[in-house]
């Protein structure tokens, strides 16, 4: 029995090893992840911009910043984690600076102001809209929320929402994707490292522990001469 236990424990080990030298590849692959996205987001030059308080600042203002961070913890519910929000590492190379710099784009998109020129008199659903121009805001509007029929609503939907606009945050997206898959390959490698150090600890253990049980087994019983069994 304390051979077999010893056996057990051995391939256990074996198991453990497997385990952390998977976890060793998760990191190392994670570690080229982290490295691409940051070379790619320092090449890109995207930085958020902090006062010299370290606060985080929009055109020049703090009030922007929280506006845009409202935006983005109470619309969008995105967990921000601050620790990633770091002033003196201003390249958005994080998933939650990724994501503020996406609610920055939207922000000013959702809360700009368009110039309708039209150039003749137009009548919609019994309103008439002389020819002229007009400021029209979007006040909030994302991409399915204008009317696009609409003589001003439409035009305005066209040069709020513009391709740059929807290419930005889609690029953005796709860096706050990687950098959350990142975080889940980290969080792999350690899953793997902690079950493979379970393993291991735990059959070298059930090694040791057997080891005087398999030698007392090897130990003949010595009887006395002329003393049957």
């Amino acid at each position: 029995m304390a051979a077999r236990l010893r056996g057990l424990g051995a391939l256990l080990a074996v198991f453990g090893l497997v385990f952390m030298a998977a976890g060793a590849f998760a990191l190392f692959k994670t570690q080229e992840g982290y490295r691409s996205l940051a070379a790619f987001s320092a090449a890109q030059g995207v930085e958020l911009t902090y006062n010299d308080e370290g606060q985080l600042v929009d055109r020049g203002e703090t009030e922007g910043a929280q506006a845009i961070m409202g935006l983005l913890t109470t619309e969008w519910g995105y967990p921000v984690n601050t620790a990633e929000l770091d002033p003196n590492d201003p390249v958005v190379n994080t998933g939650s600076e990724y994501m503020f710099q996406m609610a920055t784009v939207a922000y000013h998109t959702l809360n700009g102001a368009q110039t309708i020129v039209l150039t003749e008199d137009v009548e919609y659903k019994g309103e008439l809209f002389t020819a002229g121009t007009y400021e029209f805001a979007v006040d909030g509007r994302y991409w399915a929320d204008f009317d696009r029929a609409h003589p001003l609503e439409g035009p305005a939907r066209a040069q709020a929402w513009t391709g740059v606009a929807h290419a930005l945050i889609a690029e953005l997206g796709v860096g706050t994707v990687t950098a959350s898959a990142l975080q889940m390959g980290l969080g792999l490698a350690g899953l793997f490292a902690g079950v493979g150090g379970t393993f291991f600890l735990f059959g070298l253990g059930l090694v040791w522990a057997t080891l005087g049980a398999v030698e007392k087994e090897l130990v003949p019983a010595l009887r006395p001469v002329g003393v049957t069994a």
